[in-house]
C-alpha cells in the first residue's frame, strides 16, 4: 500500500491508521480533473468502510490480534516482493529519526487493534462516528508536542466535537463502555500517528514509512499468534484476503484523489464513511442509528470539518508551523 505524497496529515479524518497521506511538496495539487479526483476519494472511503465491515465480521470468530496480524501480513507482502524480487532496497532506508519511525509503527499496531475492537463491540455507525474524533485530536497534539498555536476557533470546534461524543456515549449507563473506550483510543492513536508524520514527512518516503509500520506491527503480533490464532476456514480466508484487497484498492484510489483534487476537499469525503457504515449496519446486522447517534455524529462531523478546513486555510497562509527537517540523522 502506497501513500499519497500530496496530502496534509492533519487533514486526514480516516478511520484507518494506515491511511496517512504525506504533507504536500507544493502549495496545491494538480486540479486538472477535480471531478475525477472526487470520484476516486468517494471510492476510497467506500473501500475503507468495506474493510471496517470485514473486520467486524471476522472479529466475531477471531481475536482482534489475529485479524490485525492477517491485515499486516497481507499488506506487507507487496513491499516484500518489491524489495526482494525487484530490488527496491531504497524502501528500507530510513533517512532520519529511526526511533520515531519505530515508535510510530508500535502506536499504529495499538491503533489498529483498538479500531477492530471498537468495531467488534459497537454498531458500525457508532464506532465510525466516534473514530471521526481523530481530526479533533490532531490540533491538540500539535499544540502540546509540536508547539503549534491553536486559536479560539479551533479550540471551540474541538470542545463542540467532544460534546457530540458525550451525546453518542449516553453517560446514563445505556452504552458499551469498552467499545466506546476502544473507539476513542483508536482516534487518539490515529491522531498521534498524524502528529508524528509531521516530523517524518519531510524526510521519509511514503513506501518506507508504510513498510516499517506494517512490518513492525507484524513482528509485534506474531508471538501472540500461537495463543490466539486459529486456522481460518476457506470462507474466512476469503474474507481475510478481501480485507487486504480493500486496503490496497483504497490506497490506490486515495493516491488518485489527492493527485487531482485539493487535499482538503478529498479529505472531506472521508465523512461519507458514516453513510456507508449506517447502510452496512442496517443491511447486514439490522442496526439503525438511534437519535442520539445521529445527533452526536452530526456534531462531530461538523466540528471535524471545521477543524480540517481551518487547518487547511492556516497552512495556505503559512500560519500553521511545521517542525524543521533534521540536518543530520537523528536517534
Amino acid at each position: 500500500m502506497l501513500h499519497s505524497p500530496q496530502s496534509d496529515p492533519s487533514q486526514n479524518a480516516s478511520a484507518d491508521p494506515l491511511v496517512q497521506p504525506l504533507p504536500p511538496p507544493q502549495p496545491a495539487p494538480n486540479q486538472d480533473a477535480p471531478l475525477y479526483g472526487m470520484a476516486a476519494a468517494a471510492g476510497a472511503f467506500l473501500m475503507l468502510s468495506a474493510m471496517s465491515l470485514l473486520a467486524k465480521l471476522l472479529t466475531a470468530q477471531h481475536s482482534v490480534v489475529e485479524v490485525a496480524f492477517w491485515r499486516n501480513l497481507i499488506g506487507v507482502t507487496p513491499f516484500a516482493i518489491a524489495i526482494v524480487l525487484f530490488r527496491r532496497r531504497e524502501i528500507l532506508q530510513v533517512k532520519s529519526r529511526p526511533g520515531v519511525v519505530f515508535t510510530r509503527s508500535c502506536i499504529a499496531t495499538l491503533s489498529i487493534m483498538c479500531l477492530f475492537g471498537a468495531f467488534s463491540l459497537l454498531p458500525l455507525a457508532d464506532a465510525t462516528a466516534l473514530v471521526f474524533t481523530s481530526a479533533l485530536f490532531v490540533p491538540v497534539f500539535g499544540f502540546f508536542f509540536l508547539g503549534e498555536r491553536v486559536g479560539p476557533y479551533r479550540w471551540s470546534a474541538i470542545l463542540i466535537g467532544f460534546i457530540g461524543v458525550i451525546i453518542i456515549a449516553q453517560p446514563t449507563g445505556a452504552w458499551n463502555a469498552l467499545g466506546v473506550t476502544f473507539a476513542i483510543a483508536a482516534a487518539g492513536f490515529n491522531a498521534a500517528l498524524s502528529t508524528m508524520l509531521r516530523l517524518l514527512g519531510r524526510t521519509e518516503q511514503p513506501a518506507t514509512l508504510t513498510f516499517y509500520l506494517l512490518a513492525v506491527g507484524l513482528l509485534l503480533l506474531t508471538p501472540a499468534m500461537p495463543f490466539v490464532g486459529t486456522i481460518p476456514s476457506a470462507h474466512e480466508m476469503v474474507l481475510f484476503l478481501a480485507l487486504g484487497l480493500c486496503g490496497t484498492v483504497m490506497q490506490l484510489l486515495l493516491s488518485t484523489a489527492f493527485k487531482y483534487t485539493p487535499a482538503a476537499l478529498a479529505s472531506l469525503f472521508s465523512y461519507t464513511q458514516i453513510i456507508w457504515a449506517t447502510l452496512f449496519g442496517w443491511a447486514i446486522f439490522g442496526d439503525w442509528p438511534t437519535s442520539n447517534i445521529i445527533t452526536g455524529a452530526a456534531i462531530i462531523v461538523i466540528a471535524s470539518v471545521f477543524v480540517v478546513l481551518r487547518e487547511s486555510y492556516l497552512a495556505r497562509k503559512g500560519r500553521l508551523p511545521r517542525p524543521p527537517a533534521p540536518s543530520t540523522p537523528a536517534e
